[in-house]
């Protein structure tokens, strides 16, 4: 077993930059800087979108965190969040063939955070947030999304949800669910399952068949302290007013007659009871996400009555894990120079990965792709980044078969130069 401290000590970090154009003699230093790289700025002072054309801007993206909640580490702070940005850049590399640049940045409150930002924008084809803590996290995204003309994505956020999403519409289609008429229970309400019942909701689930458990229980439109939600957590206050059609109080009530449970909270084992899972419909879907152990373990769930069972782990079936959604999001939304990423294009990805299970034939134990199935990753980008053409939010224009075939020639071509430096390289 490697120790991942000596890891990262033997190679000194993650991550380096490498120069794209080569260097063959003395005067090519004129053309790469001074005076010849004038010319290359007077062209983006005259037209600021040509910052993608001329510089690495169109393939780089940050991934910026304030450290506030790390993994399960909690709030750790941005220096010791660096290893973290530095191994989810490597990710963005290997996946998605993106450029991705770890910021840990040492603010306190919500605007300073967006601020700086803000300031970054001109440098960067996109922002990842990662690692905040709820629901601070809710208002910086919104905040950014409003204020920046780049794609901005909080993958803590979106790209589970995403993944969920994807998992869920083809094991629907295994039990002969209908999303419009499912119930579905989502266990914690941080930041994953918040954005989840609003993916959902969007992709065809019901508000109002939806019902959000958090560690005081369910929420519904008249719990005591529906007020102070509405005061200091207004998204978690929507989902209250929105969901629970039943006003179920208790957990038990919850999960009665319920056909799916997504769970992204504490730990298990055991945190959910195999109780819990026999009072749901038949062939019950339970996703149990927390890492490094799930909620409930997926052999009791189906001795509790469980069809499908999806976790967080790569050593079971089904793993649901934003590692399948984020690096193509961003190199769908690069290759189209999008201004933005919507509802509709994390659905797209969702629903993209959901059909490349299905060509490859689903069953209880697949119902989402692998992470090392690298072709969904190509079909997932040219979802995206066809749909930001759709939806008016694409700077290039491509068919969606033009944009897969560039998104794989950018992914192999990363993967490629990557494992060359790391035959050559010795520390």
């Amino acid at each position: 077993m490697v120790d991942p401290v000596e890891l990262s000590r033997k190679y000194e970090g993650k991550i380096e930059i490498y120069p794209k154009i080569p260097i063959t003699s003395y005067n090519d230093f004129a053309l790469i800087y001074t005076p010849g790289v004038a010319e290359v700025s007077k062209a983006i002072y005259k037209d600021p979108d040509k910052s993608f054309e001329l510089t690495s801007r169109w393939n780089t993206i940050a991934v910026v965190t304030d450290g506030t909640r790390v993994l399960g580490l909690g709030n750790i702070g941005p220096t010791a969040a660096m290893p973290v940005m530095e191994g989810k850049s490597l990710l963005f590399k290997y996946l998605g063939g993106v450029d991705a640049i770890p910021l840990p940045i040492n603010v306190k409150s919500a605007d300073e955070f967006a601020n700086v930002v803000k300031a970054l924008e001109t440098s960067f084809g996109g922002i990842n947030l990662e690692d905040i803590e709820s629901p601070k996290c809710f208002y910086i995204l919104e905040k950014l999304q409003s204020m920046l003309n780049i794609p901005v994505w909080h993958d803590d956020q979106q790209g589970t949800a995403a993944a969920i999403l994807a998992g869920l519409i083809n094991a629907m289609i295994l039990t002969n669910k209908d999303p419009k008429e499912s119930k579905v229970v989502f266990y914690g309400a941080g930041a994953s399952n918040i954005a989840a019942a609003r993916i959902l909701a969007k992709y065809g689930f019901k508000y109002e068949n939806i019902v959000m458990i958090d560690s005081k229980g369910p929420l519904y439109a008249d719990r005591e302290d529906v007020d102070h939600l509405m005061l200091h957590h207004k998204w978690k206050y929507e989902l209250a007013i929105k969901t629970n059609k039943w006003e179920a109080k208790e957990i038990k009530d919850a999960f009665s007659g319920a056909d799916a449970v997504v769970a992204a909270s504490t730990p298990g084992p055991n945190v959910i009871k195999k109780e819990w899972i026999s009072l749901m419909n038949k062939d019950a879907i339970v996703f149990a996400l927390a890492n490094p152990v799930p909620e409930i373990w997926p052999q009791d769930a189906k001795e509790a009555g469980a069809k499908i069972v999806a976790t967080g782990r790569s050593d079971f079936p089904n793993q649901v894990n934003n590692s399948l959604i984020f690096p193509a999001i961003f190199r769908g939304v690069l290759d189209s120079r999008a201004k933005a990423i919507t509802d509709e294009m994390t659905i797209a990805a969702s629903e993209a990965l959901a059909k490349y299970a299905r060509d490859r034939g689903i069953n209880e134990n697949y119902i989402i792709p692998r992470m090392d199935e690298w072709e969904a990753f190509y079909e997932e980008a040219a979802a995206v980044a066809s749909k930001a053409v759709e939806v008016g939010l694409a700077r290039v224009k491509k068919s969606r078969e033009e944009f897969r075939e560039i998104a794989k020639e950018r992914i192999l071509r990363a993967r490629k130069i990557m494992n060359l430096v790391i035959s050559t390289w010795s520390p």
